[in-house]
């Protein structure tokens, strides 16, 4: 390599080294020796790196074999840089390794305090040292964008389990909380909730009372729902309410009970009132370990015993198992 010029190769690649046949590094870029030490020439050039991919490569003879592959190298000691290489050999048995520190660039340049000078002019690196060397700057605009992106991040998430039109969980959020449930072995209650009379308001009075109906319906299990509980809309006029750890009879009851009380109170719209009521259905678990859709269909065999009892009521899945109840595999609710 010695018709090449020195200075040639510090401003093509200022991260390089020259090595001879024995592996001793004859010649440091300025940026290598910046990072490496500047006692760097005259030692092992795998003294000083540890090539970890391709592995095995201890001597001079496999790192020549290893010639136009990718090297992914570190230091030995220090910060332990990891560096991406190429390796190309001269007709001496030695050869020149080109460097550059990949995706660990913004590391090295502020481990190293590296500027531009550093970096070859072909470097993409250099395109973006100016953030670095504006220091607080950049700190700032990068720090002020992870936090809009981030907020976008929980914004798209918290659409993606929303029902747009009554601001309830949707299907999906209570389909995973109920599959978060289940595998946990947590007691829980799940109220299927089946707004009666519903069709009749959109048939009579057009889907934008529809609309104003469910919202205010969805309002009510909101307002009804505590902290840890779940309320979501899990079809057209069909709801859900996840109760976590709340197994009592009694109080399950007591909230259906509401439930049925508040839906049946008349919805002003457009100088007009829509009249609905709610069937429910209520199946429990007592931490053993069921699928979702038992928990389902439990809760769906209660809601339609209620239907067919004359609507406006609230049935528990265990009674319906414990008075024989067999209902069809495809019972169609009726509104």
């Amino acid at each position: 390599m010695s018709h090449v010029p020195i200075e040639v190769l510090h401003r093509i690649n200022p991260l390089h080294a020259v090595l001879d046949k024995t592996g001793h590094i004859i010649q440091a870029g300025p940026t290598l020796r910046k990072v490496a030490g500047a006692d760097i020439e005259g030692r092992r050039f795998l003294e000083i790196f540890e090539v970890y991919r391709p592995r095995a490569i201890t001597g001079m003879s496999p790192l020549l074999q290893a010639e136009g592959r990718k090297l992914h190298l570190r230091l030995r000691g220090g910060v332990r840089t990891p560096l991406k290489g190429v390796l190309a050999a001269d007709d001496n048995g030695g050869a020149v390794i080109s460097l550059s520190f990949g995706i660990s660039v913004v590391d090295a340049v502020r481990d190293y305090a590296l500027t531009s000078t550093d970096f070859a002019p072909t470097d993409l690196a250099i395109e973006m040292l100016y953030l670095v060397e504006a220091k607080s700057a950049a700190m700032d605009a990068s720090r002020n964008l992870n936090t809009r992106l981030q907020g976008a991040m929980v914004a798209a998430e918290e659409r993606a389990f929303t029902d747009t039109l009554t601001g309830l969980r949707n299907r999906r959020a209570a389909d995973q909380l109920l599959e978060k449930l289940c595998r946990s072995g947590r007691p829980f209650s799940l109220v299927h909730i089946d707004l009666d009379f519903f069709k009749q308001v959109n048939d009579t009075m057009g889907h934008a009372a529809g609309d104003h109906v469910l919202k205010a319906a969805a309002r009510i299990m909101g307002e009804m729902a505590r902290k840890e509980d779940v309320a979501a809309r899990v079809g057209g006029d069909e709801f859900v309410m996840i109760f976590a750890d709340l197994v009592s009879r009694r109080r399950l009851s007591d909230i259906s009970t509401q439930l049925i009380k508040r839906i049946e109170e008349p919805v002003p719209f457009e100088g007009q009132e829509c009249k609905i009521s709610a069937s429910i259905g209520i199946s429990i678990s007592d931490g053993t370990v069921l699928e979702p859709a038992q928990m389902l269909e439990m809760a769906d065999i209660a809601l339609y015993a209620s239907k067919r009892a004359g609507r406006a009521q609230f049935r528990f899945h265990e009674d319906e198992v414990l008075a024989g109840e067999i209902l069809p595999q495809n019972v169609a609710a009726e509104n």
